[in-house]
This record gives structure tokens, sequence and C-alpha cells, in this order.
């Protein structure tokens, strides 16, 4: 057994500062060995807590070259108790200043912010909503970069700067969808956080969507001739689906009254997505308002936002989040980050297994301490 590995790591920098709470007379298990327990059962294909305290009693010798485990192996129970005490507020800050260390926002990437449910939270009985998580994810490195918890989704409004003020995105290119389309979040992201944005405009602004919907509608029947809207178009074929993107960008808006409203409003934006598939058609209009200065800036944008969608389907298919039960107290919001990092750390690895799906790699680290051992070298070294 090897005993120099004890709490080294930047893992244990990172995460041993979080302030425990408990009576530390009645304390059996150090808190930051059942925070590495669950991380790294999380890794290996479990989800429930009865799992993971299975998984850990199976894995107490490998556990052993980490952690001390002065009282053993804890109980499922003690560790979603143990979850629950945790500050999620510390936790995120913890989370997203170890997001620092192992990737950096460049100049150009997309950072996309949306909302997901955690629809296994809801509690009908007792009126309680799905608790609601608002996560920044980086196109650059397609990690995680941070989360806080919004409650309802009409507090994404309220979450989203909070979510800001914790990231460092100068010169990235911040997308929302039509929840974060506010004058407030655009002023936040341009003076404070010295980025970009593409938001997405829908019926919360019926105004200056009407406005940008008939401007287009106009270039439209002229067959968009105007030299000031700039044009940009990908096509993708694959799976017997062919996807046309045409995205048209205009930064002639002096005509529009609420232009002085939007910190640095640039341009506004529609995208038109037709979509073939086994003879069926379809055909979809968005529109955005923007600071970028190019069709290619905005249609990046645009396209790489569902970077951010894919993420929140690989925590419900790979993680099974919205099958979680765990309603009661902190621990949903804090097992929800520890999928999220678990997530990234799984996505890390591009040199083993960079081909293989991230449900096939958790259940690869199930089976194979050595590349368990990996995934925590190249996340935490």
């Amino acid at each position: 057994m090897d005993r120099k590995r004890l709490y080294m790591g930047s893992f244990f920098n990172y995460f041993m500062v979080i302030y425990d709470s408990r009576q530390q007379g009645k304390v059996k298990h150090k808190l930051i060995d059942i925070l590495f327990i669950v991380v790294s059962a999380t890794l290996c294909n479990c989800n429930e807590w009865e799992e993971i305290e299975e998984w850990a009693k199976a894995k107490e010798e490998w556990l052993r070259q980490y952690l001390e485990l002065p009282n053993g192996i804890p109980s499922w129970y003690t560790m979603e108790r143990v979850m629950d005490v945790i500050d999620p507020k510390q936790f995120e800050k913890c989370f997203v200043e170890w997001m620092r260390e192992v990737t950096q926002v460049k100049e150009g990437d997309v950072v996309a912010i949306d909302g997901k449910a955690m629809r296994g939270t809801a509690d009908r009985r007792a009126g309680k909503k799905a608790i609601n998580i608002v996560s920044a994810w980086c196109s650059g490195d397609k990690l995680v970069l941070g989360q806080v918890r919004a409650g309802e989704k009409s507090n994404e409004i309220r979450a989203i700067p909070e979510l800001l003020d914790m990231l460092f995105i100068k010169g990235a290119i911040v997308t929302i969808d039509a929840m974060g389309c506010q004058k407030e979040i655009a002023t936040k992201i341009v003076k404070e956080k010295k980025a970009d944005y593409v938001l997405s405009l829908k019926g919360n602004h019926e105004i200056i969507r009407g406005e940008v919907e008939e401007y287009f509608k106009d270039a439209e029947q002229n067959g968009f001739k105007d030299e000031k809207i700039l044009q940009y178009r990908t096509l993708e074929k694959g799976h017997g689906r062919i996807e046309e993107r045409l995205y048209y960008y205009s930064t002639d808006i002096g005509w529009m009254e609420g232009k002085k409203e939007w910190t640095k409003l640039t341009g506004i934006g529609m995208v038109i997505r037709r979509t073939e598939k086994d003879g069926e058609k379809t055909e979809e209009r968005a529109f955005h308002l923007g600071s970028v200065k190019t069709a290619e800036e905005y249609a990046k944008g645009v396209r790489l936002h569902w970077g951010i969608e894919s993420t929140h389907w690989s925590l419900d298919v790979t993680f099974r989040e919205d099958a979680s039960r765990t309603r009661k107290g902190c621990a949903p919001k804090n097992l929800a980050l520890l999928k999220r990092l678990a997530l990234n750390m799984v996505k890390k690895d591009t040199q083993r297994y960079p081909k293989k799906s991230l449900k096939r790699r958790r259940f690869i680290a199930l089976l194979n301490e050595d590349y368990l051992d990996y995934i925590f070298s190249i996340n935490f070294s």
C-alpha cells in the first residue's frame, strides 16, 4: 500500500478547505474522506447512495492509498447526511477554483449558460418544485466551468449574474437562452467580465423581438441583397440526416429605438435551420441580440450553445441525474455539483479512451483501478 499518496494532489488542496459544521466530538469520518469516496464512486458508474457504499467497501484497499479512513467505510446514510451539511455556496466556489486550474477560457471561446431542472427533486405531495441548476460550459475544453442553484425557473435571472461573478471569461462569447436576455446581464458580461454576448430573443422582449423579426422578414423578401446583412452557412450530413443553417447578422441597427439600452449592442441576428430526414423536412427560425462583429462569430455562438444542452443530456443519460430521489436540504445541490465534477473528470481523458463514450469510460473505471488512478492524475495531479 502506497502511503505516500495520502491526501496528496490538488483535489485535497481545493476541497479540504470546506467547512465541516458537524459536532466534532461525534464525527467518525473525515469530511474530505467522504467527498473523495463519493466522487470516486460516481466516476465508477455508481449513481445511488447504496451503490456508493457497496463500491467503497469493495475498494477499501484502493481508497486507503489516498485516505486514512480511521473508522473504515462510512454508511450510505452517513454520506448522504454529510452531503446535506456542506454549504453549497462554498462547494461551488471550490469547484470553480479547481476549474481555473484545469482549464483556461481563451479569447473567442463560447461560454454557454443554461439552466437544468433536476426532475427527481420535485415532491408533488409536499408542493416542492424541482431544483433548477444554472451551469456554465466552455466550448474550448468542453467542460462545465461552474454552477449555482436557481430554484424555480424564473430565478435564473438572479442566478446568472451570481454565476458570472465567479467566472474568468475575458474575451469569450457568452451565450444565454431567452430567460437570460436581460439588459443588466448584458452590461455585466461586457463591462465587468470583458466578454461579448449572443442572447436568444423571444417573447419576453415582445417589442424588440417584433422589430428584429420584421427587419429580417423584409430582408428575406428582398433576397438578402442588402450588403449590410452579413451571411454565413453551414451544412452537416450524417446518420441519414441533412442539416443546413443559414445565419444572417446585421450591424445596421441605428434605427432601433432600444439600441442605447443594451450595452455594446452591435448587431441583430437570425438563423434559419432546415433539416431533412427520411424525406421529412422541417424549418425553424431563431433571433438574437449580439455584441459580436461578424456573422462567423454570431454563428459560432449560436451553434456551440448546443454544447451545454449536450452536457445536460449526458447528466441525465450517463449519470441518471433526473432519476435521483435525493430531495432534502443541501444534498441535492451538492450531489448535482459532484456529478458535474465527475463528468468533467471523465471528459478530460483525451489520451487513453478518447473515442469511447462517457458511459463506457465510467464502466472501465469501475473495473480497472489503474484507469481510475489515471483519471485522478490528469485532473488533480
